[in-house]
Order: structure tokens, then C-alpha cells, then sequence
């Protein structure tokens, strides 16, 4: 019994040594990717471009306040845990220095790569210090359509999912509505909508809505039909209406599947809206990727797929987010 106890303490103390020694090996790659970033300031400022190039002061600028930036926080990361979190992403910041010196290389110092198709990074950062007014209003265009027509798409098939796995006549009259028109995708209604609307913005409004609509309808109605009769039978025993089996105990038992539903649509919504904004719209992420691609202006049609991305993955954030809360019994069951 003696040995027995007197080895616990030992196995908790080992864990304990090895979380302490995390804290200092993140730390030290802080400290690599310091270093790393202030070298890509040197290079950037002390070789000459092999082309004149504008934003070349400023790429080296915002190398250097990085680098001086995360050899800070590698200090304050001693003293400080929230300081010390930033070395979660030291290996990203490491591998992110590398890829930019030798896209600095190959691109701004030996030319290398042809233009315009491979642009430098310092056009990169021209893109967001001239043209983010541009950028900036397509984003928010962007973001307004497809929250809009996400929105619209969510509450109609939220609407028919519930509906259909509820009651078998309205499953009788929309499932085969459903099963004609929902595995079409929703570009190929371009055509139509564009002639029915009376504006592109309306007509691309639809499609994103239609695309979030089936997905979300599909998974919805099969929680709603997947639900335990026990769970009914109780509520009845209790006394519970029609309204209250539906909203109090069909509903919450099928969010799982509901927001199953929301991820696919607004996965399927991204799509719809590039294509929508490329062929109707005057202001979007779509709009501004063929323009730029129209001038062979190629820098601002990555830093345009870059913004692009970075919405899409924050809208995605906030809609786990939102799930984790709502779904706290399973906060954590589905990663992102």
C-alpha cells in the first residue's frame, strides 16, 4: 500500500514537469519566430529589388514590428500566461516567416517568377494599402448578400424540415417537390432568376437562399422524424398540446441534425454567391475577383481570395459558436 501511494504522487508530479515544459518550448519558438521575422525585415530592406518596387519600406516595416512584436511577448510570456498563449501558433509564425523569405526571393529579389501571374509580396501589400476602400466595400457587400439570402434559405427550410417530419400530408405534397428541384444545384437556376427578379441583388438573394434552403430542410426533417416516441408519450401523459410536442420537444431534440443542416448551407452558399456576384451583381468578393482578373491585376485577386476565405472562416467560427452554446451538452463534439 505504501508503494502504491507513494508512486501517485510521483506519476502527478511527471505530469506536472511535462506541462511545465510545454510552457518554455512554445516560448522558444516565440523567440525562433522572432528572430526569423526580424531576419525577413533585413532581407526585405538591406537586398535590393530587381524591379522598383513601392511598398517595399513598408513590407520591411511590418516584418520588423512583428519580429520585435513576438520577441516581446516571448518575455511577457514568462510572467504572464495570456502573453505565453501566443506560442500556440509559434510553429505557424516559423513555417509563415520561411514561406515569405522565400517568396521574397524568387519573386522581389531575382525575379525569377513571371509577372503579373506571380506577383511580390510587397504587391500583396500594396493591394491592401491602395485599394482596401474597394476591398472594404466589396466585403461588406459580400457579407450583407449572403447573410441576407443565408438567412431567408435558413428560416424557409427550417420551416419545411419541421413541417415534413411532423406531418405525413405535407411530407405527401412537398417530399416530391423536394426530391425534383433540391438536388439540382442552385446555379443552374441563374437563367431563370435573373429574368424573374426584378434586380440582381434579389435574384442573387434567392439562389444563396436556395442553396442553404435543402440541405437544412433534408437534415431538419430527419431530426424532427427521428425523435423517440417515449419523448412524446411523456409530454402527452403531462398534459402537452400539439404547439408544445413541436416547439419543446421536436425542435430541441433535432438541433443536432439542424445545425448539420446550417453548416452544409452555408457551405453550399459560398459557392452560389462567388458565381452570383461574378455574373450580376456590382459589388461583391465575386465582382471584384473578375475585375481584377480583367485587368490581370492577379495581386488583388489573391488578396481578394485571401479576405474571401477569412469571411468565410469567421462566419463558420460564429456559427459553432453559436452551436457550443446552444448545444452545450455537445460543446465540443464537432471541431473546427
Amino acid at each position: 500500500m505504501t508503494s502504491i501511494a507513494e508512486a501517485a504522487p510521483n506519476r502527478s508530479s511527471g505530469a506536472v514537469l511535462a506541462g511545465g515544459d510545454e510552457r518554455p518550448h512554445s516560448l522558444g519558438l516565440l523567440v525562433v519566430a522572432g528572430i526569423l521575422w526580424l531576419g525577413v525585415a533585413a532581407l526585405v530592406l538591406a537586398w535590393p529589388d530587381a524591379q522598383e518596387l513601392e511598398r517595399t519600406g513598408t513590407l520591411g516595416g511590418i516584418a520588423l514590428v512583428l519580429g520585435a512584436g513576438l520577441l516581446i511577448a516571448a518575455v511577457i510570456g514568462r510572467f504572464s500566461v495570456r502573453a505565453a498563449a501566443i506560442g500556440r501558433v509559434a510553429p505557424w509564425l516559423v513555417a509563415l516567416a520561411l514561406a515569405v523569405t522565400a517568396w521574397e526571393i524568387v519573386t522581389a529579389k531575382l525575379d525569377l517568377l513571371p509577372l503579373p501571374f506571380f506577383p511580390s509580396p510587397q504587391a500583396f501589400v500594396e493591394v491592401y494599402t491602395d485599394d482596401w476602400r474597394r476591398l472594404g466595400d466589396s466585403l461588406l457587400n459580400s457579407v450583407l448578400l449572403l447573410v441576407r439570402g443565408f438567412a431567408i434559405g435558413a428560416a424557409v427550410g427550417f420551416v419545411i424540415g419541421v413541417a415534413l417530419g411532423w406531418s405525413p400530408k405535407v411530407g405527401y405534397w412537398i417530399h416530391p417537390i423536394m426530391r425534383v428541384v433540391g438536388p439540382l444545384p442552385a446555379t443552374a437556376w441563374l437563367p431563370l432568376a435573373f429574368f424573374i427578379f426584378p434586380t440582381s441583388g434579389s435574384a442573387s438573394t434567392f439562389l444563396i437562399a436556395l442553396a442553404t434552403a435543402f440541405p437544412l430542410a433534408v437534415l431538419t426533417w430527419s431530426g424532427v422524424a427521428g425523435v423517440q416516441t417515449a419523448y412524446y408519450d411523456v409530454a402527452r401523459t403531462l398534459g402537452a398540446s400539439p404547439r408544445f410536442l413541436i416547439l419543446k420537444v421536436a425542435i430541441p431534440a433535432a438541433l443536432p441534425h439542424v445545425f448539420v443542416g446550417l453548416f452544409m448551407g452555408l457551405g453550399s452558399s459560398f459557392a452560389v454567391l462567388v458565381v452570383a456576384e461574378m455574373l450580376g451583381v456590382k459589388s461583391g468578393l465575386g465582382w471584384y475577383l473578375q475585375w481584377a482578373q480583367g485587368w490581370a491585376a492577379y495581386a488583388n485577386m489573391y488578396g481578394a481570395l485571401l479576405v474571401m476565405a477569412l469571411m468565410c472562416s469567421t462566419l463558420i467560427t460564429l456559427l459553432f459558436r453559436l452551436r457550443d452554446r446552444l448545444l452545450a451538452w455537445q460543446k465540443g463534439l464537432v471541431k473546427w
